[in-house]
C-alpha cells in the first residue's frame, strides 16, 4: 500500500514555494520521495535547504509568474534540467482586502492574474509535456472562497471559483491523455496571506467558533492530501476539489 504513495523519480514543481503553504508542498513532496523544482518570485533558500535536507534536490527558479513570458521560461528551464515534470502544484496567490465598494480595477486585475490565469497558463504550458508521456499531476489550490463569496475580497473570491471550475475544465479534456487535475481548498491557514486577518479580533473570533477542529490550519496539515493527489493513489481522482479545512465546511 505504502508503494501508491512513493514519489521516488518524479519531478514536482512548485509555484511560490518560498514560504507557508508552498513550503508545505514542497516538503512533502520531497519526502515522498519527489524532487522539486521551486518557483517563487523571491529566493527560496530555506526552502531549498530544507528539501536538500530530506535528501531530495531542490531546483529554486526566480521568476514572475504574472508575466506570460516568465511561465514558459520556467516550463522550458525546468526541463531542460530534469527532463520531465510528472507533477504540477499551483499554489501561487495573492490577495486584496478593501470593500467592494471600494475596490480598484488594479487591484482586481492584480488578483485575478496570478489566481487564476497563471494557473491556466502555467498548467496548459506543462500539460503539453505532460501529454507525450501520457501521465500527470496537477494540483491547484482552491479556497473555501470556491464556495462562499467572503467579506472585502471580491476577486480573491472571484480568482478562487475560477480556480475550481478550471480544474473541473481540464480534467474533463486531458483525462484522455492519462493526466489528473485536481485541486485542493485549504480552509483558515496560518500563511503570510492570513496575517492581517488574524489581527482583527473579531472576524478572528468568529472563524474560530466555526471550525469544529478549534483551530486555524498549519501548512503540514495540507502535505497529505497533496501527496495523495500527486500519486497513483488518486489515479481515478480526476476534477476534484478537494476540502481540507477542519470541518468548517461541516457547519
Amino acid at each position: 500500500m505504502q508503494n501508491l504513495f512513493d514519489l521516488t523519480g518524479k519531478v514536482a514543481m512548485v509555484t511560490g514555494a518560498g514560504t507557508g503553504l508552498g513550503q508545505g508542498f514542497a516538503l512533502g513532496f520531497a519526502g515522498a520521495g519527489a524532487d522539486v523544482v521551486l518557483v517563487d518570485r523571491m529566493d527560496q533558500n530555506e526552502t531549498r535547504d530544507r528539501v536538500q535536507a530530506l535528501g531530495r534536490r531542490a531546483f529554486p527558479i526566480v521568476a514572475d509568474l504574472s508575466q506570460m513570458a516568465a511561465i514558459q521560461q520556467v516550463v522550458e528551464t525546468a526541463l531542460r534540467e530534469f527532463g520531465h515534470i510528472d507533477i504540477l502544484m499551483n499554489n501561487a496567490g495573492i490577495i486584496r482586502r478593501t470593500p467592494a465598494v471600494d475596490f480598484s480595477e488594479q487591484d482586481w486585475d492584480d488578483v485575478m492574474n496570478i489566481n487564476a490565469k497563471t494557473v491556466f497558463f502555467l498548467s496548459q504550458a506543462v500539460a503539453r509535456d505532460m501529454m507525450k508521456r501520457k501521465a500527470g499531476k496537477i494540483i491547484n489550490i482552491a479556497s473555501l472562497l470556491s464556495f462562499s463569496g467572503g467579506i472585502t475580497v471580491p476577486s480573491y473570491a472571484a480568482s478562487k471559483g475560477a480556480v475550481a471550475q478550471v480544474t473541473k475544465a481540464l480534467a474533463n479534456e486531458w483525462g484522455q491523455y492519462g493526466l489528473n487535475i485536481n485541486a485542493i481548498a485549504p480552509g483558515y491557514m496560518v500563511t503570510n496571506n492570513t496575517a492581517n486577518l488574524r489581527k482583527d479580533p473579531v472576524r478572528t473570533k468568529s472563524i474560530d467558533e466555526r471550525i469544529p477542529a478549534g483551530r486555524w490550519g498549519m501548512p503540514e496539515d495540507l502535505q497529505g492530501a497533496a501527496v495523495f493527489l500527486a500519486s497513483k493513489a488518486s489515479d481515478y481522482v480526476n476534477g476534484h476539489v478537494l476540502v481540507v479545512d477542519g470541518g468548517w465546511m461541516a457547519r
